[in-house]
């Protein structure tokens, strides 16, 4: 793996196809911003349709022959993710690169459309529904990269089965951490499945560390005092760049003869800060068992089964 390695080192992507959740701020636009630089068409898959078609602007503005367009998806409505996919395959014959990005935190309790926890439908049964409902599209790529994007904070969460959804109690913290956890099981369990239905598509899990976007602030505005103390006094002296926290997804998404199932983040400052190193997640995130069942109880939650062509 290259030291220091930026966005100046992605190859030259023209003809590739990459989709961005979350790209109209902080990481997610960061990232979809390096790829449109290097020649991609990059659909910035955003939320809000204002403040994607903002970003767009902006991109355009600073990359004048950029091949970029706006596709409105709210990850935590199931048919709002069917839209997507559906508008996407008729405009599109590849998805060479999937960036699972968006995310919320530390949300107050609230239930989606579909019935499900806000945190564990945004950050993870949306993105897995998706990934599976454009994974004809990711098959179709050569070496195409699905790369999703979890947290340091992932180490403090654990899959409970009994409390999946929030079924028996709720904390906003944990249930971001379990989302985020959610979030590496299914790259660990995706790449496994790749390389038994013999693909040559990557699964890439990544970590931005501390970074300068709104996430981790937003969430203080209901959280303790404490929270809210410590997160503005350390936020600005320790969070790195949003185009630093977004080396790791760009580095699993481009870098040349990188293995699949592996994780990335920042390599310094015990993953706060720094240039993108392969790095370890907990020991839960290796349980192929949980990863395993979880796979299976999220084809149930969303109705999305995952077609294995057979390229072997």
């Amino acid at each position: 793996m290259t030291s220091n390695w930026t966005a100046e080192h992605i190859p030259d992507l023209t003809g590739e196809v990459a989709i961005v959740t979350g790209a109209n701020r902080g990481i997610g636009y960061a990232t979809a911003q390096a790829l449109a630089c290097k020649g991609a068409t990059v659909i910035l898959a955003c939320r809000n349709q204002d403040k994607g078609e903002a970003a767009l602007r902006q991109i355009v503005q600073e990359q004048p022959q950029a091949k970029a367009a706006v596709m409105p998806l709210d990850l935590s409505d199931l048919s709002a993710v069917r839209r997507f996919a559906d508008e996407f395959t008729s405009r599109y014959e590849r998805l060479d690169i999937l960036i699972n990005n968006a995310a919320v935190m530390r949300t107050p309790f609230k239930r989606t459309p579909d019935g499900f926890e806000l945190q564990f439908a945004t950050n993870h049964l949306g993105h897995f529904a998706l990934t599976g409902l454009l994974l004809e599209y990711i098959v179709r790529a050569p070496q195409a990269r699905v790369v999703t994007v979890s947290s340091w904070g992932h180490s403090y969460g654990e899959i409970d089965f009994d409390n999946l959804n929030a079924e028996q109690s709720y904390d906003a913290g944990m249930a971001y951490a379990h989302s985020k956890l959610a979030n590496i099981l299914f790259t660990y369990e995706l790449q496994r499945r790749f390389e038994a239905a013999g693909m040559n598509a990557i699964a890439a899990a990544v970590h931005p560390g501390w970074t300068l976007t709104d996430l981790p602030v937003s969430w203080t505005a209901n959280g303790r005092r404490l929270d809210w103390w410590i997160i503005r006094t350390l936020h600005p002296l320790i969070g790195q760049s949003p185009q630093m926290g977004a080396l790791p997804s760009l580095y699993a998404a481009t870098a040349p003869d990188m293995p699949g199932g592996d994780y990335y983040g920042p390599g310094r400052w015990g993953g706060l800060r720094g240039y993108p190193a392969k790095v370890r997640s907990s020991e839960r995130s290796y349980d192929a068992d949980v990863a395993a069942r979880l796979w299976t109880v999220s084809e149930e939650l969303t109705g999305v089964s995952y077609a294995w062509p057979d390229h072997k």
